[in-house]
């Protein structure tokens, strides 16, 4: 979940201020310490400090350093806890380097290189690798050998970028699991963890496989497998914007991106639904839907919630079963999949571990593979058999938005094209659930027009120390969002439970100091949850309702707190994205009330790759 960025040139004059952009490009990765290193007169020259980027900036600010050669870092801390000693890089005399992954047989090592006379200075498994490759290069092995002889002992996840103080005009690369790019430009090279932490530098990168080693010099690319064996990586144009994201006229990034959602749904859907709104265009499938017998949905976080409404789709338009699971769960279960069956993976950024373990292991098993994904140059879109972009633009903000609302759009775009090819829907119905979802974009600025009542809401919402979400069909994964939302960013506790469940044992938890969210349009199973908030009402719960008009003329009850959102009666593929929106405004101001990091929360990071 770090970050990575290498300079190896001959034409920089600013190689530090060019690696700390391309960190801020990366800051999402991990903000718990940073650091660069730069070879410069035959030696390495280091900065790091513990805490976000711009404390690092500041120590380059008082102390530039300089040359033409560097590495940089930002850390999301695995062994180690997040201070100065444990940040990137770590060097010896000979050699510096950055790393991406955990190292799990890291310990085995230590005795023999204590033995050796290592001095450890830090409590990272990074440092293990720094020291075998050192070690070996003290035995007269060249820096591409030491670095494979190293690698051959190590078990665990790597993406490698490391220097070398005799070799000033070679950077080495290399990749077991999180992703690294190559970057080509003019008398220079560049390393970088994904196209965003090198769109400022070049346009042209080839992608590392799982097992490749990148011998860099400033005018040559070798890419070679472990056994020796030389490889060619295909070389493209990425299309990422150079511009760094700003926050505009927001406070944060998260606020941004919420208000952002009815245009890039907009864009989303521009893709797929025809001129006339009526139909729908995408990209050939390699299966049919029509002879699919059940579908395997994985994800991770929101991702998985967002799989979960799905799977509600699936199910009750197109009558397709579906099998749903969290990645880091599915592939250890070794699950039995059918002949034919198609496997969807939802990831925004493409690069989460567990997610692209688990699509290795359906491509095993025989799955044609669809990747749903907002990266177009990821791993897990290289690997898929078809890619269903999502448009949602780059999404600074820890706590996804906008990413979930594209990824639900882009679901249900598959669930109908689905329903359609199955003639589980009449034509009649198939155009209307089309022009259902062309609707969205507008029907999003309304529920924006709630902002104030959510912000009002949250005052009550910052005094509590549990919070339960309610709902029932697809507003139960919602549900579960909107806790998830609010843990991330408020550290609140809250919990998302299908409303039918309370009375087997969430109840035990209600009473006058427990607000109680529910989530219910005025759909076939309103009745239901109705019933189950006039049990929280008779615990002294303190209600929360978000439904529309019709739903609150049916629930009259004085003593609750209303969020009243359009109309989505019509429409089942509708309540999902736009219940959507309430929750992340009331995480997003009880976040803002109390004072918490809202962009870049304690403990997380954007980009998950390790497991």
């Amino acid at each position: 979940m770090c970050g990575i960025v290498g300079i190896l040139g001959k034409t920089s004059t600013d190689v530090a201020n060019a690696l700390v952009t391309g960190l801020k490009r990366l800051e999402y990765r991990g903000y718990d310490s940073a650091g660069m290193a730069l070879l410069s007169q035959g030696s390495f020259h280091r900065h790091r400090a513990s805490g976000k980027l711009v404390n690092l900036e500041a120590l380059q600010a008082e102390v530039p350093l300089v040359g033409n050669v560097g590495i940089a870092h930002t850390r999301w801390a695995t062994h180690g806890i997040p201070n100065e000693t444990n940040a990137h890089p770590h060097m010896t005399e000979r050699v510096a380097i950055v790393h991406n992954g955990i190292i799990e047989n890291h310990e085995e090592f230590r005795p023999a290189l204590l033995s050796a006379g290592v001095q450890f200075k830090s409590e990272t498994d990074t440092e293990v690798i720094l020291h075998l490759v050192d070690q070996a290069l003290m035995q007269g092995l060249a820096p591409v050998d030491a670095v494979r002889k190293t690698l051959e002992k190590i078990k665990g996840a790597y993406a490698l970028a490391l220097l070398f103080r005799e070799h000033p005009d070679v950077m080495i690369g290399a990749r077991h699991g999180p992703p690294l790019a190559v970057g080509y430009g003019q008398d220079e090279m560049y390393l970088g963890s994904d196209a965003t932490a090198l769109a400022h530098l070049t346009h042209r990168l080839s992608y590392l496989e799982d097992g490749d080693i990148v011998v860099l010099t400033s005018r040559s690319v070798e890419t070679l497998r472990l056994s020796g064996e030389r490889v060619q990586r295909p070389v493209r144009e990425h299309r990422v914007s150079q511009t760094i994201a700003d926050k505009g006229a927001f406070a944060h990034f998260m606020a941004k991106e919420i208000h952002e959602q009815p245009e890039t749904i907009r864009q989303t859907l521009g893709t797929y639904l025809n001129d006339a709104k009526s139909g729908l265009q995408h990209p050939d499938l390699p299966f049919s839907w029509h002879d699919t017998p059940r579908v395997t949905i994985v994800a991770c976080g929101t991702s998985y919630y967002a799989g979960l409404v799905a799977k509600y789709w699936f199910e009750s338009i197109a009558r397709l079963p579906v099998e749903i699971d969290i990645a880091s769960e599915f592939r250890y279960r070794t699950p039995p999949l059918p002949k034919d069956g198609v496997a969807i993976f939802i990831s925004q950024s493409g690069e989460t571990a567990d997610t692209l373990a688990a699509q290795a292991y359906a491509k095993a098993q025989g799955q044609h593979c669809l990747a749903i994904v907002n990266v177009p140059e990821s791993s897990l879109a290289r690997a898929a058999d078809c890619v269903f972009m999502t448009y949602a633009g780059t999404e600074i903000g820890v706590a996804s938005t906008k990413a979930f609302t594209t990824q639900l759009s882009v679901l249900a775009v598959l669930a109908i094209a689905a329903a359609q090819a199955r003639q589980t829907i009449s034509q009649g119905d198939f155009q209307n659930f089309c022009k259902a979802l062309a609707q969205l974009p507008a029907l999003m600025d309304e529920v924006l027009i709630c902002e104030q009542e959510c912000r009002e809401i949250a005052y009550q919402l910052t005094k509590a120390h549990d919070i339960l979400y309610l709902g029932r069909g697809t507003s139960y994964a919602i549900a579960m969002e909107g806790a998830l939302k609010l843990k991330e960013i408020s550290y609140i506790h809250a919990e998302g439970y299908a409303a039918g469940e309370l009375k087997h044992g969430p109840i035990a938890l209600i009473d006058d100091a427990v607000p109680v969210i529910a989530i219910a349009p005025s759909d076939a199973l309103f009745e239901k949850t109705a019933s189950n908030v006039q049990e929280v009402i008779a615990r002294k719960g303190q209600v929360i309702l978000i439904s529309d008009e019709e739903g609150h003329k049916k629930f009259s009850h004085p003593h609750i707190r209303r969020l009243v959102l359009p109309s989505t009666s019509s429409c089942c593929i509708l309540s999902p994205v736009l219940y959507s929106v309430p929750v992340q405004l009331l995480a997003y101001y009880t976040a803002l009330i109390k004072g918490t990091d809202v962009d870049q929360p304690r403990n997380l990071a954007k980009s998950v790759t390790v497991e």
